[in-house]
C-alpha cells in the first residue's frame, strides 16, 4: 500500500511496552501481523475510510477506552493521540514551558560567577586553557584574547546558596525551585546550527522540534488547542528565527507547532472571511472531509489525515483562541507580578502570563522565544536591558504555576543556544566589552515537573572556559526531558527514508543527578 512501511523486527521490539510505534507514517503494533498494517490502514482497505475509524474511536471512548483527557478531566474522542498508548515510566511532568533566550547569554554575567576573570583582567587567554578551542571569525583575527571580568556583582542567594549576578534580583528570589545547570555544552558556535541543534537534536536543517517529538509520542491533553504553541517577543531583533525551529520535520503535518501572535489576529487565517458563517464553515468543512476520505481510501495517504485533523482544530480554535489569549480578565495582582510589560500583548511578560493560561487550557508544549542577547560588543548595557525585561516574569511565572498546584508537574526551562567567551571580543575598557560565542560551557535553569529544586550542577574551570566535571550535553538534556515526561529517549522512533531517527540520534545519557 502507496504510503506504508512494514515495520522491521528490531522497531517492533522497541515498540513493544507500548501499542503504537510510528513508522514511515503509519501507525504499528508490536503485537500485529508481520506485514503491520495499521488500524487505519485495514479500514481503508475495506471501504470504512476515516467516517468508520471516528465512529470505533468514539465507541471507544464510551466504554471506557484510554481517551486524551484536556484540564478538566472530560474526556476527547477529538485530541490528538500520540503513537504511545503509554509512558515508559511514571512521567514527572505532564507539560513543558521553555523560555529560550535567543542569541546566547553571557553564563558569566547571570550565573557563573568566576572572580579570577577579574583578578586578571585584561591578561591573554592562556593556551593551556583555551588548548586549540576554535574561534569564530569575530575573533580569530585579534593580537590577543584579553580575559574580561563581570561588571557586575555576584552573592549567593536562597538555602541553597547559588551565586546569581545582581541582575536577576527576581530569579535570584525564587533560586531554591530551580536547578541551575552550569555545565553545559554543544558544539555548534554559530546561531542558526546552535539553535537548530538545541530545538531539533541536529544542527541541520529539517529535522522535527522537541514540541513536535512530544505531540508525537503523547498527544494532546486538549481538542481545542494545539498540542504545540509558540510565542515570541514582539519587536525584537538580533538573530533570526525560522519556523522551521518549531517544524514537524518529516513527521505527519499536525505535530507542527502554532505560532500565536500578538494582536487582535494570533493565528493568521483561522477567523472567517466577511460573509462567511461558522455554520457555513462547518458545511464546507464537511464535505471537504468526504472528499479526503475518498482520496485517503484510494491513496492511504497519510497527510490526508493529517490535513483532516488540522481542518477539524482551526475549527474548534476560532473560538478556544480568543478565549486563551483575552488576558484582560485576570486580576490586578497578576499583572503586578508579572511586572509593568504584562499589559502589553507581545512583550515576553505578556507571554509568560500567556504560557500560563496555555498550560492551565491542556497544551503539551509551549515555546517561548526571546531574542537580543548576542552581545559582541556594549555588552553590559545590552545584557542589562535584556535582564530588565525577562528576570520578573521569568521568577512571576514560577510563582504563578506553584501557587496554582501546576508547577510541580509542569518542566520550566530556561537558557540559550550557547555560552560567551571569557575574553573581550574587540577593545576592552574598564566598564565595556563584548563576548564572542562560546560552545564549550553555558548556563541554563529548569525548574519544577520532577526537578531537584535548590541545585547548582556541573562545574567550570576557575577560568570559566571549560566544563571541568558533570558536564552535559545538548542529547543529555533532551534525552532528561523526555524522560521527566515519561518517555525512553531510545524507544520514541520514526522511520524515514530507511533509518530510525529520534531527537537524541543515537547518543544522549538522562542526567540523573538533576532528577528529584
Amino acid at each position: 500500500m502507496g504510503g506504508f512501511h512494514e515495520m522491521s523486527e528490531s522497531a517492533a521490539v522497541r515498540a513493544a511496552p507500548y501499542r503504537g510505534g510510528h513508522v514511515g507514517g503509519c501507525v504499528c503494533t508490536g503485537r500485529e501481523p508481520a506485514w503491520g498494517l495499521s488500524r487505519r490502514a485495514l479500514l481503508w482497505r475495506f471501504g470504512m475510510g476515516l467516517g468508520g475509524l471516528a465512529l470505533a474511536e468514539l465507541l471507544r471512548e464510551e466504554w471506557g477506552g484510554a481517551g486524551a483527557r484536556g484540564e478538566g478531566g472530560g474526556a476527547s474522542a477529538r485530541a490528538m493521540r500520540g503513537v504511545l498508548e503509554g509512558p515508559h515510566h511514571p512521567p514527572r511532568a505532564r507539560r513543558v514551558i521553555y523560555l529560550f533566550q535567543s542569541g546566547g547569554p553571557s553564563q558569566l554575567e547571570t550565573f557563573d560567577y568566576k572572580p579570577l576573570l577579574n583578578e586578571k583582567q585584561g591578561q591573554p587567554l592562556p593556551d593551556e586553557v583555551r588548548a586549540g578551542q576554535r574561534l569564530t571569525g569575530m575573533s580569530a583575527n585579534q593580537a590577543i584574547l584579553p580575559l574580561a571580568g563581570s561588571v557586575f556583582r555576584f552573592q549567593q542567594h536562597g538555602a541553597c546558596g547559588a551565586w546569581v549576578s545582581e541582575l536577576l534580583p527576581h530569579t535570584a528570589s525564587v533560586v531554591d525551585e530551580l536547578c541551575i545547570i552550569r555545565s553545559m555544552y554543544t558544539e555548534a558556535i554559530n546561531h542558526d546550527p546552535a539553535i537548530t541543534f538545541l530545538q531539533t537534536g541536529a544542527q541541520i536543517a529539517g529535522r522535527p522540534s522537541i514540541g513536535a517529538w512530544l505531540g508525537y509520542g503523547l498527544g494532546s491533553d486538549t481538542a481545542d488547542l494545539p498540542a504545540f504553541v509558540v510565542l515570541i517577543t514582539r519587536g525584537k531583533g538580533d538573530q533570526p528565527l525560522y519556523s522551521r525551529l518549531w517544524g514537524a520535520g518529516f513527521l505527519p503535518s499536525q505535530y507542527q507547532g502554532v505560532h500565536l501572535r500578538a494582536g487582535a489576529e494570533p493565528v493568521l487565517y483561522l477567523n472567517n472571511p466577511p460573509g462567511v458563517t461558522a455554520s457555513g464553515r462547518r458545511l464546507l468543512l464537511e464535505r471537504l472531509r468526504e472528499l479526503h476520505e475518498l482520496q485517503a481510501a484510494a491513496t492511504a495517504d497519510p497527510e490526508i489525515e493529517a490535513r483532516i485533523a488540522q481542518y477539524e482544530l482551526a475549527f474548534r480554535m476560532q473560538t478556544s483562541v480568543p478565549e486563551a489569549t483575552q488576558v484582560s480578565g485576570e486580576p490586578d495582582y497578576i499583572f503586578d507580578m508579572y511586572g509593568p510589560d504584562a499589559r502589553t500583548p507581545g512583550t515576553f511578560a505578556a507571554n509568560c502570563l500567556l504560557a500560563r493560561r496555555l498550560a492551565e487550557r491542556g497544551v503539551k508544549f509551549i515555546q517561548l522565544y526571546h531574542q537580543g542577547w548576542d552581545q559582541h560588543g556594549n555588552l553590559p548595557a545590552g545584557i542589562r536591558q535584556q535582564c530588565r525585561e525577562t528576570d520578573q516574569p521569568c521568577a512571576a511565572l514560577l510563582r504563578d504555576l506553584k501557587q496554582r498546584g501546576m508547577l510541580e508537574d509542569t518542566l520550566v526551562i530556561w537558557g540559550g543556544e550557547f555560552g560567551r567567551t571569557n575574553y573581550s571580543q574587540g577593545r576592552l575598557e574598564p566598564a565595556n566589552y563584548g563576548r564572542d560565542h562560546h560552545p564549550r560551557c553555558f548556563s541554563i535553569w529548569m525548574a519544577g515537573g520532577g526537578v531537584r529544586p535548590g541545585t547548582v550542577y556541573g562545574e567550570t574551570c576557575p577560568y570559566g572556559y571549560n566544563v571541568v566535571r558533570d558536564g552535559v550535553h545538548v542529547h543529555d538534556f533532551h534525552a532528561t526531558l523526555l524522560h521527566l515526561l515519561g518517555i525512553d529517549h531510545q524507544r520514541l522512533v520514526y522511520r524515514f527514508q530507511g533509518r530510525d531517527f529520534r531527537l537524541t540520534d543515537i547518543a544522549g545519557q538522562v542526567v540523573q543527578g538533576v532528577l528529584a
